[in-house]
């Protein structure tokens, strides 16, 4: 899967998440076929124009402890991610140490790899050109 694909894989996942449920930056990788690509999934709500037609609700993405990863400093992301969680009727509640979390047993968004629809076609295993995941032939 190239950078295209895989973004583009992304974005169509996470409009699948239904409105007042959250899921994991992992779990979309898991769903999409790339475990281990958590941190690009990040990358790709990152860079998502917000002119992209249909919109990607992007808020509804989160780290797999709940919480609302900050940004980096100096930007209001992690406010509107909150914001417009609690727009939609998600609990957003104030951890311990200052962090906005949301309770995953409550309002988590988890299917079964290979239950949701990627966007993309799937090659049949064992044809040439197929691969299991890892970039290897199947």
């Amino acid at each position: 899967m190239d950078s295209a694909e895989f973004h583009a894989a992304v974005y169509h996942v996470v409009r699948q998440i239904p409105y007042q449920r959250v899921t994991s930056y992992g779990h979309i990788a898991k769903l999409i076929g790339m475990p281990s690509y958590s941190r690009h999934v990040g990358q790709a709500l990152k860079f998502l124009s917000p002119d992209v037609e249909p919109p990607v609700p992007w808020q509804r993405v989160i780290s797999s402890a709940g919480m609302i990863s900050s940004r980096g400093p100096g930007t209001d992301d992690a406010q509107r991610q909150r914001d417009a969680l609690e727009a939609e009727g998600v609990e957003v509640v104030v951890g311990r140490t200052g962090e906005s979390r949301v309770d995953l047993a409550t309002w988590g968004w988890f299917p079964a790899p290979g239950t949701i629809d990627i966007g993309l076609p799937v090659a049949p295993t064992g044809v040439s050109g197929a691969t299991d995941g890892d970039g290897a032939d199947a």
